[in-house]
């Protein structure tokens, strides 16, 4: 008989019991798992991604805070191991990993990250070239004045508490916020099914707008921003959005701004010049900005910039070095605008958690106002306090009078009564607390001059309660009261400071002209050669002798295109598709080139049809296989991405075959069959994407080429030696669209192609 081994452990013990049948629930699954769902979307929601519109911290932010608090980091005390701070906040408020918590420390640290820091490193806390912070063994911090300014008041009951994870602890679920941290520092993040991503401000300016606002609670958006000018990021730059945009961005909450690099240009004498980047876009690491821009260099698309090199110190520092002295500096950052991070834009989403806790997206207004809400809360919260702190101190005041006022019975019932407290009580009709501050009163107390002393502080409190019981019954005195706060809080940040200074600058977007780009390359002749496998290279010069251009083995000559730098590749492949290249970013040098896959998204059963220049303005016969086919405009073609741009709708089983230059007034087709039909362009519709028409019909097999030629001139075609042949009788296949043709005119290539146009 077999016998069952027992579990080893209690947890397999545990494992091993069976589910009691109450701990069973039957429910759909879609119901169980939208249930779960919402609540793990919720916790992501409140918990963790949108920051509070009171001050303008996520939990994780405010726990930091908060523990270097009770740790007593403060900015005038000593550092400490940002490891100690990491275990103090993960074990007593926030269990979601050490690595979790040390990130979000570090961004508080950062200068370059963070426009008002709130927490002071020792250490290496990464910089703006992209490298990580140390870790947190080998750093130290400590809190700064600005994370004081958002803690003061803290202990004075004007915020609610929560229990801690464990249910062992308190925390803040706001801080009391002395300056409008939403917006003074930002805040981005990606919950479920929602975001946020909040500029930094100049805290002045959001002050000056708070105090307007209190004087005018109907203020509107447009006359906030007399006073908030715009984002004021920490790494500076110039914001180019134009006013009636950022209008309606900071009215609704949803918008955003071009920021681009502050640069200028230094004259090195002999006509030559460099630019100098001094401020970069904000959360662009230049590192990788340098590395984008001398990828441009190398693939030519910035052929008129010579050299880009870091010459940074603690100051940002950027050299890109011209070409030529002759190209437009202006011209020149245009173009670098557009092609890197030098201009970028972030995104305004006032996506946050309002004083319930609610998401939602506000404007700045709403923001504002919440938090001036906020700070009545705190005001009317602190002061209540104080005076219940008051009220305790004049009950122990008024029992010392009375001690003093009966100082020999007061002894007399202290040393000989055997419960003083309840005979004092008794005697002089004190209460509790009376009597137990007058029994723990220390015999120096009862010297005169303390006598005078506690008259002196009840009347002094007496005054207090006064004035602070009336600023609790008028609302006018409580905002004059919350005003003369944040003027105090605003000398903190005098825009004459250099944390209080504004570094980003603010203009009216530039009436950009297009850029011609054949200034900023220099313009070269070339030789674009493309072979039967896919392969593309340049040469340089144009190059005549074709038969010196070599291939790979088993490869041929396809297209051979005399370019110059300056000119734009137009392919056209079997799925339909045009491709847009730039002649100046393909592959030169010598070798075999690059296959074209690797530029544009074409498939591998895809070949190239066509390659011509783009010029602009003229018509092209696209067609397929299957003989249906219409002209296009050459602008119709142009893309502007590697997934090319879809012209002719190729119907299955059969593949794009014709690209031409549609100039003439006739068309002549060649089916696989051999047949042959001519008849006007002018049947033809003109399209800019779709199937197209019927040209000729087949019995069997499908289209092989077609080329619209003139009255004129006559129809002509290209011979195996690459002699130009003349159609004499090209009238007598004359018939209309859709026809099935006559057997081609004697002497036409066996390939029933046309050739060369």
């Amino acid at each position: 008989m077999a016998r069952t081994k027992k579990p080893t452990s209690r947890k397999a013990a545990k494992a091993a019991a069976p589910a009691k049948p109450e701990d069973i629930f039957l429910e759909p699954f879609d119901e169980a798992l939208s249930q779960r769902y919402l609540a793990y979307a919720l916790s992501t929601i409140t918990s963790r991604a949108l920051p509070d519109v009171r001050d303008g911290l996520k939990p994780v932010h405010r726990r930091i805070l908060y523990a270097m608090r009770q740790m007593k980091l403060n900015p005038s005390g000593s550092f400490k191991k940002s490891a100690k701070v990491v275990g103090e906040v993960m074990g007593n408020f926030h269990p979601h990993g050490d690595s979790a918590i040390y990130d979000a420390m570090v961004r508080l640290v950062q200068d370059f990250s963070t426009r008002v820091p709130l927490v002071d490193g020792q250490g290496n806390f990464g910089n703006i070239d992209g490298d990580n912070a140390a870790a947190m063994r080998y750093t130290e911090s400590r809190l700064t004045d600005a994370a004081q300014l958002l803690l003061n008041g803290i202990d004075e009951d004007t915020v609610d508490f929560r229990e801690t994870y464990d249910g062992e602890g308190k925390e803040p679920a706001v801080l009391p916020a002395a300056f409008p941290n939403l917006l003074a520092n930002g805040a981005s993040g990606i919950a479920v099914g929602m975001a946020t991503s909040i500029p930094p401000h100049n805290v002045a300016e959001l002050i000056d707008a708070s105090l307007h606002l209190i004087k005018a609670p109907n203020a509107r958006t447009e006359t906030l921003l007399k006073h908030v000018k715009g984002p004021d990021f920490p790494t500076g730059g110039i914001c180019i959005e134009d006013a009636a945009s950022m209008e309606e961005a900071y009215a609704t909450g949803r918008g955003g701004f071009r920021v681009r690099a502050r640069w200028e240009s230094e004259d090195l004498g002999r006509g030559r010049y460099q630019i100098v980047v001094t401020e970069i876009p904000y959360q662009v690491q230049k590192s990788r900005l340098i590395e984008k821009i001398a990828e441009l260099i190398q693939a030519k698309k910035l052929s008129a910039l010579a050299d880009v090199r870091d010459e940074s110190a603690e100051d940002i520092r950027l050299i890109l070095e011209p070409r030529s002295g002759n190209i437009d500096p202006a011209a020149l950052m245009e173009n670098l605008f557009k092609l890197t991070d030098l201009e970028s834009r972030f995104s305004l989403n006032l996506n946050v958690l309002n004083a319930n806790g609610a998401p939602g997206v506000m404007g700045l207004r709403d923001v504002l106002q919440a938090y001036l809400d906020h700070r009545k809360d705190v005001l009317v919260r602190g002061t209540k306090y104080r005076l219940e702190k008051i009220a305790h101190r004049l009950e122990i005041l008024d029992g010392f009078l009375i001690a003093y006022l009966n100082l020999d019975e007061v002894i007399r019932i202290i040393r000989y009564e055997d419960e003083p407290k309840n005979q004092l009580m008794k005697t002089f009709k004190l209460s509790d607390v009376q009597a137990e501050a007058i029994l723990n009163m220390r015999l120096r107390s009862l010297r005169k001059l303390e006598e005078m002393e506690i008259k002196t502080e009840h009347k002094e409190l007496k005054a207090e309660q006064k004035q602070l019981r009336a600023l609790l019954k008028s609302e006018d005195a409580q905002w004059k009261k919350i005003a003369d706060q944040l003027r105090e809080v605003r000398k903190h940040f005098d825009p004459k400071t250099e944390v209080g200074r504004r570094r980003t600058d603010i203009a009216d977007a530039p009436d950009i002209e297009e850029i011609d780009l054949e200034v900023l390359v220099e313009k070269e002749p070339i030789t674009i050669v493309i072979s039967e496998k896919g392969w593309v290279r340049t040469m340089k010069g144009h190059v005549e002798d074709r038969k010196g251009v070599k291939y790979k083995e088993g490869d041929r000559e396809h297209f051979l295109v005399h370019a110059q730098t300056t000119d734009k590749l137009m392919l056209f492949s079997t799925n339909g598709k045009f491709y847009s290249l730039d002649v100046s970013a393909l592959p030169g040098g010598r070798g075999h080139g690059e296959p074209i896959r690797l530029m544009v998204d074409m498939g591998n059963d895809d070949a190239v049809v066509s390659a011509f220049l783009y010029v602009g303005g003229r018509k092209f016969l696209v067609a397929s296989s299957s003989g249906h086919g219409f002209i296009v405009s050459e602008g119709d073609c142009l893309s502007n991405t590697k997934k090319g741009k879809q012209v002719l709708n190729v119907p299955g089983g059969a593949e794009a075959a014709v690209c031409r230059s549609a100039e003439g007034d006739m068309l002549a087709s060649v089916g696989d069959n051999k047949k042959f039909l001519v008849f006007p362009v002018k049947d033809l519709p003109e399209m800019s994407r779709g199937k197209g028409v019927v040209l000729q019909k087949f019995q069997k097999g499908g289209l092989s080429d077609a080329k619209v030629f003139s009255k004129k001139e006559g129809l002509t075609w290209t011979d195996r030696s690459g002699r130009t042949q003349t159609v004499d009788d090209w009238k007598g296949y004359v018939g209309k669209r859709a026809q099935a043709g006559r057997i081609a005119p004697k002497g036409f290539p066996t390939s029933k192609k046309f050739g060369v146009d």
